[in-house]
C-alpha cells in the first residue's frame, strides 16, 4: 500500500464562481481517488483530504494552477488511508460558519483588516519579549482545548464558530483589548475570520499564528508553548506532535487523564465522549452523551 497522507489547507481569495470550482474541485479528487473534505465560497477554499501521497501531490499541483489558489500553504501529516469516509465538496457562503459573511472582505491577497501573521519562532519571540502581557486566544469550539492548547490560554465557552460574534460581543474579553492577542486554531483559517471581528470590535492588537497549531506543533514538538494534542476533524480524532505529549484532558466518567475522543455508539449521534482507555472500552460510557460540550462540531473547521 503507497505512502498515506493527510492534506490541510485553506486560501483566501475572490472567486466569481464558486459553482464552477466546486464542481472542478470534486471532479479532479474523483479522478486521483482523493477523499475528505472541502468548502468553496465567494471567499475562497477550505479543504481536509486524504489519500495517497501521489495523488495528493497531483492534487496539490492542479489546484495551484487556479489564479487564486498559487500561494496556498498546504501543510502535510500522516495518515491511514482511513480518515475519511467519503468525498464531500460543497459551496457554501462562508468557508467557516461564523454566520459574518458579509463582514469578511479578501483580495487576491487574502483576507483584509485581518490579524498579523506570526511565524512558529516569531510567537516565541513575542512571548520572550512581552511575557505575560500575552494573551493566546483559542479559536476553536471548547471541546478541542480539553486535550490540548496553548499554555494559560483563554478558551471561550463557545460549541460552535458562530457562536464567537456575540462571545466577543459579550463584553467578557473587553479587559483584554489593549494586550496583545494571539489568536490560534487547527490550521489558520478560524483566526483568519476571528481576528477581523476582534479587530472590528475594539481589539487593538491582534496577530494569529502563520499555519496554525499544525505549523507550530510540527516545528516545536513538545518543546514549545503548545501542550497535549491535536483535535483532528477526521477519523484519527487527534493527533501528537512528539512522542509522550502532555495528558491535560480528563475522562468524562472516572477522572483519569487521557487524550482520547470516541464517538457516541448511536450511529446517527454526532457527539464525542473524552475517556479513559477501560471507560471507553465500556459502552454505556460511550452512549450519547447529553453535555453541550462534548459536541463533535462538523464544520469545516481548521
Amino acid at each position: 500500500m503507497e505512502l498515506q497522507k493527510v492534506l490541510l489547507y485553506y486560501g483566501f481569495t475572490p472567486i466569481a464562481d464558486p459553482q464552477a470550482v466546486m464542481l472542478w474541485q470534486k471532479t479532479l479528487c474523483e479522478s486521483l481517488g482523493i477523499k475528505g473534505r472541502i468548502l468553496v465560497s465567494p471567499h475562497g477554499i477550505n479543504g481536509t483530504v486524504g489519500g495517497d501521497m501521489s495523488a495528493l501531490k497531483k492534487y496539490v499541483k492542479q489546484t495551484k494552477k487556479y489564479p487564486g489558489f498559487r500561494k496556498i500553504d498546504f501543510k502535510w501529516s500522516e495518515g491511514t488511508g482511513n480518515e475519511f469516509p467519503r468525498l464531500s465538496v460543497k459551496a457554501k457562503k462562508e468557508l467557516v460558519a461564523f454566520g459574518n459573511p458579509d463582514e469578511i472582505k479578501v483580495d487576491e491577497n487574502g483576507v483584509i483588516g485581518g490579524g498579523i501573521h506570526l511565524k512558529p519562532f516569531e510567537v516565541n519571540k513575542l512571548v520572550a519579549e512581552r511575557g505575560d502581557d500575552v494573551v493566546f486566544f483559542d479559536g476553536r469550539n471548547a471541546f478541542e482545548a480539553k486535550i490540548g492548547k496553548f499554555k494559560n490560554a483563554v478558551v471561550p465557552d463557545v460549541t460552535s464558530s458562530q457562536q464567537f460574534v456575540a462571545e466577543i460581543e459579550s463584553g467578557k474579553y473587553d479587559h483584554l483589548k489593549d494586550k496583545p492577542i494571539v489568536t490560534y486554531c487547527t490550521g489558520g483559517i478560524r483566526c483568519e475570520v476571528l481576528s477581523v471581528v476582534m479587530k472590528n470590535r475594539g481589539f487593538n492588537e491582534v496577530y494569529q499564528i502563520d499555519g496554525g497549531i499544525v505549523r507550530y506543533g510540527n516545528k516545536f514538538g513538545n518543546d514549545g508553548l503548545w501542550e497535549g494534542s491535536l483535535y483532528t476533524f477526521d477519523d484519527r480524532l487527534s493527533i501528537d506532535f512528539a512522542a509522550n505529549p502532555a495528558l491535560i484532558g480528563e475522562c468524562d466518567v472516572c477522572q483519569a487523564p487521557t487524550r482520547q475522543f470516541y464517538n457516541c455508539t448511536t450511529a446517527s449521534c454526532h457527539q464525542l465522549a473524552l475517556l479513559c482507555e477501560p471507560c471507553g472500552a465500556d459502552s454505556s460510557s460511550r452512549a450519547c452523551p447529553h453535555d453541550s460540550s462534548k459536541q463533535h462540531d462538523f464544520e469545516m473547521s481548521g
